[in-house]
């Protein structure tokens, strides 16, 4: 039977392309990974890699070899995670990767509460708006939206993402509350400008008995790349913004901003919890995960993020 570490050091260079990037997710120096698996080659009599000064390709063999040991790989890994505990309590570093503005304002205020629990636990948490590569960057798990469902990736629903239009009360006052969407574009907005494709985004609302509409304007006042921008920018009275509920729950409830045209709103999809699925997860994965559904639950956050 080969060694772990041979093992390992041929699917982490198989996942991340590079001997690099596999000792970088090791431990180990790249000379040591590139050492492990060509003795893994050598006991095989088998070419896994091609190797170029780019990147690592695997060959017909390799990815055959690559499919029957992985799963195996991970099976060991998280047998070893559950045993190896402090104190009978589930431990190791959490990789989360989550939202930036979602996380912070959303999922951090539970760590307190986690902790507490699982003292054994360390967080290694990454706030970032990017979809991930949970597997190929070794994450345990994800919060947010838009990630492809490759195979063995789990998704569960945490909450619909529902926009609406808000204004700071210093904004509204003096003027005429809106009643249609088309009441809406004569008034200073602060547009969202899409990060992947650069374009400034429309706004398209929908209503249960009135159907779809798309509002010609507003007049641009600000536009900005980044939701927290925008809500801070309602705040100070800036103008009309369109936001996921997510962003603006907190200060609609405070009286910061004020939800207009009640009954209209946008589905802009849904924020999940996403797991590489696992015949056995990890201890410190699987209570993570129990821990954040059962408190998002009690607390009613997809109630108190729906618009309609």
């Amino acid at each position: 039977m080969e060694p772990l570490s041979h093992l390992e050091s041929f699917v982490r260079s198989a996942e991340g392309g590079s001997f690099s990037e596999a000792a970088r997710r090791l431990g180990l120096t790249p000379a040591a990974v590139s050492k492990n698996v060509a003795r893994l080659e050598a006991r095989l009599g088998v070419r896994l890699f091609r190797r170029s000064t780019r990147r690592l390709t695997l060959t017909e063999t390799g990815e055959r070899f690559l499919q029957q040991v992985s799963g195996g790989l991970a099976a060991l890994q998280d047998a070893v995670d559950d045993v190896a505990r402090h104190d009978g309590q589930p431990a190791g570093t959490l990789k989360l990767s989550l939202g930036l503005g979602f996380g912070r304002e959303h999922v951090l205020p539970l760590l307190a509460d986690f902790l507490a629990r699982y003292p054994a636990i360390v967080p290694d948490w990454h706030f970032d708006n990017r979809a991930v590569d949970l597997v190929g960057e070794g994450f345990d798990a994800a919060i947010g939206g838009g990630f492809e469902l490759s195979a063995g990736l789990v998704a569960r629903e945490l909450a619909p993402i529902h926009v609406v239009p808000v204004a700071a009360p210093s904004y509204l006052a003096g003027r005429a509350m809106p009643e249609h969407p088309a009441e809406l574009a004569p008034l200073d907005g602060l547009l969202r400008r899409s990060t992947p494709t650069g374009r400034v985004r429309s706004w398209t609302l929908r209503h249960a008995t009135h159907g779809e509409v798309t509002v010609e304007g507003p007049r641009p006042r600000a536009i900005f790349n980044d939701p927290e921008a925008i809500a801070e920018a309602a705040r100070l009275g800036l103008g009309v913004a369109l936001l996921p509920m997510p962003f603006v729950a907190a200060s609609l409830a405070r009286g910061e901003l004020v939800r207009l045209l009640p009954g209209w709103h946008q589905e802009v999809g849904h924020v999940w919890l996403y797991y590489p699925s696992r015949t056995l997860l990890p201890a410190k994965t699987r209570v993570f995960i129990d821990f954040v559904l059962a408190r998002f639950e009690a607390d009613g956050f997809a109630r108190r993020m729906r618009a309609d």
